[in-house]
Parts: C-alpha cells; sequence; structure tokens
C-alpha cells in the first residue's frame, strides 16, 4: 500500500527543512508526498523561493507521516488553530509524527510533546520544556512515534533516519548514496559548541528579537496547554 507523507507548507517556511526530507522521502518506493496547506496559493519560503502546495487541509488524505518544517513563519502557527487542529486530526492516526528545525514548536502547541523527548534549532531549544518537551540535544530524536530533527540541514539526518524505520537499513542507505550525502563542510562551526565565539556571539545577535518574540507566543501558548492538561 502506497504511503501517505505529508509536509506542511506555510508562509516563511524555511524551504531547506522541507525540501532536504522530501528529497530524502521523494525518492523512497511506494509512498505519495503531499505538500499541504490551506489553499492551493503559491507560498513564499522565509527566503523568497516560491513553493506551491499540493493538497489542502479539506482534501488531505489521512496520513501515515506527519511533518512540521520550521521557519520564521512559525510563530503565528503556534496560534493559529484551524492549523492545529489539522495538525492534531491528522496525528491522531499517523505512524510517525515529526518534525524538522522549529517545526517542532508547532508540535509542542498542539499538544502533541508533552512528555515526550525531542529536539529542534539550537536558538529555541530552551522554548521546548514551557511546551511539555524534553528538551534533547541530538541531531535526531526519537520517542515513540515522535521523531524531531535538529536545525535545517538535520532535516536530512531526520528523513534518513526515518526512511531506515519506514523501509529498512538498505533502502535508506541507497537513497543517501543516490543523493551523495556525505557531509564535508569546509568549517567546524554547524553547532554552539564548536563555532568560533564571535561567530556564536552574531549568530546569537542576529536571532535575539526572534527568539524575544517567540518566547511570548509560547509563554502564552504554554498558558493554555497547562489549563487543558
Amino acid at each position: 500500500m502506497t504511503l501517505q507523507i505529508g509536509f506542511l507548507l506555510f508562509p516563511q517556511v524555511q524551504q531547506l527543512d522541507l525540501t532536504g526530507p522530501y528529497d530524502v522521502l521523494a525518492s523512497l518506493p511506494d509512498v505519495t508526498v503531499h505538500l499541504i496547506w490551506k489553499d492551493r496559493e503559491p507560498v513564499m519560503s522565509s527566503t523568497g523561493l516560491v513553493l506551491i502546495p499540493t493538497i489542502s487541509f479539506d482534501d488531505c488524505p489521512a496520513l501515515d507521516v506527519i511533518c512540521i518544517p520550521g521557519g520564521s513563519g512559525v510563530g503565528p502557527l503556534m496560534e493559529d488553530t484551524e492549523t492545529l487542529d489539522f495538525i492534531k486530526r491528522q496525528a491522531a492516526t499517523a505512524r510517525y509524527i515529526t518534525s524538522v528545525c522549529t517545526g517542532a514548536l508547532v508540535l509542542g502547541a498542539a499538544g502533541l510533546l508533552r512528555g515526550k523527548r525531542a529536539t529542534t534549532h539550537w536558538a529555541y531549544h530552551e522554548l521546548l520544556g514551557p511546551l511539555g518537551a524534553i528538551a534533547v540535544h541530538d541531531r535526531v530524536v526519537r520517542d515513540g512515534n515522535v521523531l524531531t530533527g535538529g536545525g535545517i540541514t538535520a532535516g536530512i539526518d531526520f528523513a534518513l533516519t526515518l526512511a531506515s524505520e519506514l523501509f529498512g537499513e538498505d533502502a535508506a542507505q541507497l537513497v543517501q548514496l543516490q543523493l551523495e550525502y556525505a557531509p564535508a563542510p569546509p568549517f567546524d562551526s554547524g553547532s554552539p559548541q564548536t563555532a568560533p565565539r564571535a561567530v556564536l556571539e552574531e549568530a546569537n545577535r542576529r536571532s535575539a528579537q526572534s527568539r524575544k518574540l517567540r518566547r511570548e507566543i509560547v509563554d502564552r501558548v504554554a498558558v493554555g496547554l497547562n489549563q487543558n492538561w
């Protein structure tokens, strides 16, 4: 039976959060991959790439895998009742509930990370706890049927992990080889632990306003979640 895999598409999505794992999972046999939004109007990513939804909330079939990518647009999503309700409906029957980067905050806002080990982009890790999650500093974290990937490029690692779960290690390794996924970056600056201090300070400066705004949203969302738990 064909697996139904759905990626949430939304304004200001981080395109690599979506397109990295999309390429991995769409390369597997017997899968149909959907780009899902409220309607089928084009959506602009956070860096200006225009993406087109393939299906709407109303037309979306029951998904075997639902994935929520991150991006600068996750703040509004965390308080978007229509989107959160859609995610919760799909999560109720999905085999795997997943996210990449700050998409984990949306899963948390939907009440799907309570008591679950999870990860997200390093700059927003502290926001997982108020949403009920157990924050783990790993690139890919699994807790039951919930899989979360760290920041942006970790989406490829996440997708290969999921591919192995769905089709076995050989199938996942074949996709890895076909994509020639053998990271060898020219710098060792991919995490706060290895980046030079000046680089880390600049990254923190640039994300400070976003962290402040998302903290305010998380605090509001957490109040509602605590009332429902």
